[in-house]
C-alpha cells in the first residue's frame, strides 16, 4: 500500500527555518534544516510546543554510514537516545498512492 504526503514549508524568517501548518489551534510545527548538502541528504529539527523530532532526509533509500552517524549525533544532542530512534524499512517503489491513501496537507 503506498501513501502520498504533501506537506507545504512555509518560510520562517532566515534562511533554513520554516513552519508546517497543521488543523487547529496551535499545531504550527516549527522546522529547522540542520545539515544539508542538497544532493543526497538533510536532516531536519522538528519542534512543536516542547516536544522536539530530528528526521533524515535521503534522495535515495540508503545513506551512507557517515550521514546515519552525523544524523545519530544530531539526535543524541537533543537528548534523543537510540530506543526512540526509529529507521522506515525499505519497500518497493510506487508510481502514485489512489485517492483514500494521499494526506494532502498543501490546502490548508
Amino acid at each position: 500500500m503506498c501513501w502520498e504526503i504533501r506537506q507545504r514549508y512555509l518560510p520562517a524568517g532566515p534562511r533554513g527555518r520554516f513552519f508546517l501548518k497543521g488543523r487547529g489551534y496551535g499545531s504550527k510545527v516549527d522546522v529547522v534544516v540542520a545539515e544539508t548538502d542538497h544532493s543526497s541528504y538533510a536532516i531536519l529539527y522538528y519542534q512543536k510546543g516542547r516536544s522536539i523530532s530530528v528526521k533524515l532526509y535521503g534522495r535515495s533509500s540508503k545513506v551512507s554510514d557517515a550521514i546515519a552517524d552525523k544524523f545519530e549525533q544530531r539526535a543524541r544532542a537533543v537528548g534523543l537516545s537510540e530506543d526512540v530512534t526509529y529507521y522506515f524499512p525499505t519497500y518497493g517503489f510506487c508510481d502514485s498512492a489512489d485517492e483514500f491513501h494521499i494526506l494532502n496537507e498543501m490546502k490548508l
